[in-house]
């Protein structure tokens, strides 16, 4: 998103670190170039006013939650692969392990024969 017009800090920076700045994880200096932007950039200062209304949302109807710590744990250890430039397996870390299946070749012969079989 671009409203085209040019700023000291381009839109697709400010979009990029848009959560880094509602989540006070900048240093001063960037703060205030994304404040100098959300006022000089309506389409920007829109979609900053989305996220955080999305965001206060979720913290009213989800922030008295506990996380479960084997959770949080998995959360946070695929974090420090992320930041390490580490791989990070494709598969959900949250999700409970498939269960083993049995070869098509035994499935076969103890399933009850077909009809057609008999």
């Amino acid at each position: 998103m671009s409203c085209g017009e040019p700023h000291e800090t381009d839109c697709s920076e400010v979009l990029d670190h848009l959560y880094e700045f509602l989540d006070h994880e900048m240093p001063d200096s960037d703060c205030t170039k994304f404040e100098t932007h959300f006022e000089e950039c309506s389409p920007c200062l829109e979609k900053y006013g989305l996220e955080q209304a999305v965001k206060k949302l979720v913290k009213r109807c989800c922030g008295h939650d506990d996380v479960p710590t084997d959770l949080r744990a998995k959360v946070m250890g695929r974090i420090d692969l992320i930041r390490a430039g580490q791989a990070v397996p494709e598969h959900d870390l949250t999700a409970a392990p498939p269960e083993p299946q049995e070869p098509v070749a035994q499935r076969r012969s103890t399933a009850s024969p077909s009809p057609q079989e008999s």
